[in-house]
């Protein structure tokens, strides 16, 4: 089951790394304006964003995606 995967610059990332590196970069505030759902613009918490991500792939997708953009421009040698 460990299987390699060189093709998924996500692989071995947690979503809770996710979330909290975002929200160490940008806030929640910041994060709420460009991704706007509930449990980052309401009393967020980095507990209820998990459980709500987990539920809705939209929203897992619209993070995860923010997130390799992210990477990229803050590790020009990364690559995905």
């Amino acid at each position: 089951m460990d299987k390699q995967q060189p093709n998924n610059p996500l692989h071995g990332v947690t979503l809770e790394k996710i979330v909290t590196t975002l929200v160490e970069w940008y806030g929640w505030e910041k994060l709420g304006k460009w991704i706007p759902i509930k449990c980052f613009t309401s009393n967020p918490s980095v507990k209820s964003s998990l459980k709500f991500l987990r539920k809705t792939p939209w929203a897992r997708t619209k993070v995860e995606n923010l997130y390799l953009v992210t990477l990229r421009k803050k590790q020009p040698e990364f690559k995905s």
